[in-house]
């Protein structure tokens, strides 16, 4: 009956609970005091259980969770430290409930590996989603009378303005459990029924993945990392927003970084710290866009120059310049497929015989779910369901595979995500074609002729190599 508060203080977890023992999980440097504290409140043998710090997290993250979260509100508090700007979980359970609602809410999103928060009022009722691989999750209802304190309590860490509902606000702030630090973007836009709140999380300390953890199949690879080979060029990564093609531009900086090479980067956010990578993150308030900044580190004598996302103009001009007067520029667009690309930047006043001098290639992507390996089952698709990927048969021996269900992934069938690629070699042709200024469907004609995969069969193939099912993969295609 020890209140989760002390637990979480003296960083102790209680485990085992019988009739004449207690079980309690400490670190190795817990005061044995404590122990016996904890003998002589409950009259009971208390057995200490050392635990990793990992596993004294993680138990206290549960712990917290399974705590009520539900009361009538009585008022909103303020347990941030604002001289650190970070609202720590595992140390702050107390509080009025509004306050422990919000903090499980972050809890229950990081045990999932959620990307996002929605908060969306209803007439009667507010609902929360966590978006987990890509794919909403409804997890609770609210009543609609706590809406409006859940929203103050988001503004006060983020420092917005209260009393202001009327118009959209963004704002920042950072949350901890035990190791893991998250930066939050929270955008509030307001609505019928009251301010609609969405929250991006990114692990701060997330480290980024290889190429081989993102699913790129051997052949693509090696066409990446023949095009990382040149000393000048441009090279882009497409699709749409929340396709994962930051963090595949955070794989390929890792192949390039060395001691011999200056990379410069232009983020908004810095999704990832990388050593031996100088990072800037834009500010537009103080006037730090990617145009500005761009123009800037271009002063500092780069080798590699990463621009987070091409958006506009002077940003696009700007990277296509740096890419012909001896610097590689890796850079982010958002098109549905990999010859949309040229006619994109041709959109943004790109002078056409200047991309077509320097662009290297353009990999498209989208993302999709992996098939959980605890829980997966092994499947042979008929006929008609090689249809729904527009095939007409299997295209390679195939090891194809089901979702179940399972604790391991929460009984969705699916963990984690993997992208599914198409690649547009800027061959002589290529280039002449955007000299010429040809549409999307010139290009991809072209480029299927020497030998362009596109994004549906990658699908295809990955599908029967057992990562993902048809059916997610048919869901994936029918985003292209």
């Amino acid at each position: 009956m020890i209140p989760v508060e002390f637990w979480q203080r003296h960083r102790m977890l209680p485990m085992d609970d019988s009739p004449t023992r207690l079980e309690v999980g400490i670190l190795q440097d817990t005061p044995r005091e404590l122990l016996e504290d904890i003998r002589l409140q409950f009259g009971k043998d208390v057995k200490p259980v050392l635990l990793s710090k990992e596993q004294l997290e993680d138990g206290l993250r549960r712990l917290v969770l399974n705590q009520s979260a539900a009361e009538a509100a009585a008022h909103v508090g303020e347990d941030v430290d604002h001289e650190q700007g970070l609202l720590d979980l595992l140390h702050d359970a107390g509080g009025a409930p509004t306050v422990r609602l919000v903090n499980n809410l972050f809890l229950e999103a990081m045990d999932l590996r959620a990307s996002d928060i929605h908060i969306e009022p209803f007439e009667n009722e507010t609902a929360v989603r966590l978006r987990v691989d890509g794919v909403l999750h409804e997890k609770r209802r609210v009543p609609v009378k706590q809406h409006a304190e859940i929203s103050a309590r988001l503004k006060v860490l983020s420092r917005l303005d209260l009393a202001e509902n009327r118009r959209p606000q963004d704002g920042r702030l950072q949350v901890r459990s035990g190791s893991r630090v998250i930066d939050v973007r929270l955008s509030i836009v307001p609505t019928l029924y009251g301010e609609r709140l969405v929250m991006r999380l990114l692990e701060k300390n997330a480290q980024a993945l290889s190429l081989e953890q993102l699913g790129t199949l051997d052949s693509i690879q090696q066409l990446l990392l023949d095009a990382l080979q040149h000393t000048y060029g441009l090279l882009l990564i497409t699709g749409p927003t929340g396709s994962g093609k930051t963090t595949t531009l955070y794989s390929l900086l890792d192949k390039v970084k060395s001691p011999q090479t200056n990379v410069l980067t232009v983020e908004d956010p810095v999704e990832y710290r990388m050593n031996g990578v100088g990072q800037i993150q834009v500010n537009e308030r103080i006037g730090l866009t990617f145009a500005s900044g761009l123009r800037s580190i271009l002063r500092q004598d780069p080798d590699v120059v990463m621009v987070g996302e091409i958006r506009d103009v002077e940003t696009a001009n700007i990277a296509v310049n740096a890419a012909l007067t001896g610097h590689l520029v890796l850079s982010t667009l958002h098109t549905n497929d990999a010859p949309s690309a040229a006619t994109r930047l041709l959109d943004l006043k790109v002078p056409a015989f200047l991309l077509s001098s320097c662009l290297l290639g353009v990999l498209a992507q989208r993302l999709v779910r992996r098939l959980c390996p605890h829980c997966c089952k092994p499947f042979q698709p008929s006929l008609a369901e090689w249809a729904k990927l527009g095939l007409e048969k299997a295209p390679m021996a195939a090891e194809c595979r089901q979702p179940h269900g399972c604790k391991a992934c929460f009984d969705t069938g699916f963990r984690g995500r993997f992208g599914i690629h198409e690649w547009l070699p800027v061959t002589l042709e290529i280039s002449r074609l955007i000299a010429q200024e040809a549409d999307a469907r010139r290009l991809r004609e072209q480029a299927r002729l020497v030998g362009m995969g596109s994004l549906l069969e990658d699908a295809a193939r990955k599908v029967c190599l057992g990562w993902t099912s048809l059916d997610e993969a048919a869901r994936a295609a029918r985003s292209m």
